[in-house]
């Protein structure tokens, strides 16, 4: 069973920055891709950032340029930088592991942006 617990949310005020971490626990043979999605209220849920094994990254629109997608290999953890944030980023994040052709998720951690 492959367990994914995230952490660092919070309250911020637009243009601050926040960061985001993954751990993941359990069996888990290899390197795995790993994302990073967002839910807000009334939105469906969106992939923000993903990052393959060999470390390709890739991010929606939105957040190009202001957020980063990083992981540690070893750890099978992953991370999501968050700069110059909006209003707009306001969401649940999800933290994604594909491992053995299902899809595990974290219970999410709050992100508000508000002044």
């Amino acid at each position: 069973q492959v367990q994914l617990v995230e952490s660092g949310g919070g309250l911020v005020q637009p243009g601050g920055s926040l960061s985001l971490s993954c751990a993941a626990s359990g069996r888990i043979n290899g390197i795995s891709p790993m994302g990073w999605y967002r839910q807000a209220p009334g939105k469906q849920r969106e992939l923000v950032a993903n990052i393959t094994d060999n470390l390709n990254r890739a991010y929606v629109d939105s957040v190009k340029g202001r957020f980063t997608i990083s992981r540690d290999t070893y750890k099978n953890a992953a991370y999501l930088q968050m700069n110059s944030l909006k209003p707009e980023d306001t969401a649940v994040y999800y933290c994604n592991l594909r491992y053995g052709g299902m899809d595990y998720w974290g219970k999410g951690t709050l992100v508000t942006v508000s002044s």
